[in-house]
């Protein structure tokens, strides 16, 4: 059996005045209305996540687990990787760092904000939850493997100075990050797919939407998130402003720009974590962590070496210390199967620590 709605007349307004709005700013309407422009720009970003979050939910709810969250995760990084690549192309040696800053941003996000909002919400409200550990287990050591050889290794190899690879290396790293990353989307969808099933009490016993709603709100969810994206990346000059006028580092706005455009799956993640369906939340969480990595850098790594530019993957000692320790604490809090608002508070406070040495390094 399955539903036949229609779509809410407000997820499709939204990519519309969204999409009109980028029009505009192209064709030069920002600087006339100033701020005022800037405000309606954010404004259609954030309604342009709501509807992205709707769409995503209807292809979920007909397709079922685990493709529903794999379908988002894959898009948002789909779109991301664009952008990554756009903007090397266009900054030449000066966004040497950008995929390794914007890589590194969005797994703490999602490793310590997203997972730990949604264990502490979830566990504030039905006080502990379950979830397969196979799958979970799983997906965290992909993540580790994939995470350590793209932004640690490169700081200990020797054939390039500086935290970089070889154009060798680097095709290698590649190709080792799709294999990976490939592995695991089969062990999810085919060889293991029980693994990353909703547990006993998590089961969608609503009737699906129909095949042709299905279509519409892939359509509409594509439009959302390239939405999104590109007005993130509008709104960059003026966040660049205020992170300048704050006295921040501007490493502040590549974490501003990640976290909005991993905003479809916070909400995501966060509301099924709310409806006690914690192992939607995870499959959300960690497969954008491991589609954002394991399709990033095979991305950056092809535009570097056939263009001939410089690719910085390495990240800093401190950064290296959050990141081991971010992982460490998730094998951890996830290892049981069980979680409680403990848990989330743990990964929430790193999250912080992780934000205030961004700004305050």
């Amino acid at each position: 059996m399955t539903i036949n709605k229609s779509v809410p007349l407000w997820t499709i307004a939204a990519p519309v005045a969204a999409w009109l709005l980028l029009a505009a700013s192209g064709m030069g309407a920002g600087p006339h209305l100033g701020g005022l422009f800037t405000a309606l720009l954010a404004l259609a970003l954030f309604a342009g996540v709501l509807a992205a979050v709707h769409h995503a939910e209807v292809v979920a709810h007909r397709v079922g687990e685990p493709f529903g969250t794999l379908v988002l995760a894959v898009a948002v990084t789909a779109i991301e990787v664009a952008l990554i690549v756009s903007l090397m192309i266009s900054g030449g040696e000066a966004a040497a760092g950008l995929a390794r800053d914007t890589v590194y941003a969005a797994v703490m996000i999602i490793l310590n904000g997203m997972v730990g909002i949604c264990l502490l919400a979830g566990g504030q409200r039905h006080h502990e939850q379950s979830f397969g550990r196979h799958g979970t287990s799983a997906a965290l050591a992909t993540l580790v493997a994939i995470s350590v050889l793209t932004m640690v290794l490169p700081n200990y190899t020797t054939t390039t100075p500086g935290p970089a690879y070889s154009a060798s290396q680097l095709g290698f790293i590649a190709v080792v990050s799709i294999v990976l990353y490939g592995a695991f989307v089969f062990m999810q969808t085919v060889r293991h797919r029980s693994y990353f099933l909703p547990a006993g009490g998590e089961e969608e016993h609503a009737a699906p939407p129909s095949k042709a709603m299905a279509w519409t709100s892939l359509g509409l969810l594509m439009l959302c998130l390239a939405s999104v994206v590109l007005l993130a990346k509008s709104l960059a000059p003026a966040l660049e402003q205020g992170v300048r006028a704050m006295g921040a580092p501007q490493a502040l706005v590549g974490v501003i720009i990640a976290a909005v455009v991993l905003l479809p799956e916070s909400i995501a993640a966060f509301q099924a974590a709310r409806a006690n369906r914690l192992q939607t939340s995870l499959n959300l969480a960690l497969g954008s962590a491991l589609a954002s990595i394991g399709l990033t850098i095979p991305a950056v790594a092809i535009v570097a070496v056939a263009g001939g530019q410089p690719l910085l993957l390495g990240i800093d000692g401190k950064s290296t210390v959050l990141l081991m320790l971010s992982i460490i604490v998730a094998t951890l809090s996830l290892g049981t199967g069980r979680t409680t608002m403990m848990q989330g508070a743990i990964h929430l406070v790193i999250f912080a620590v992780y934000l205030f040495l961004t700004v305050v390094p």
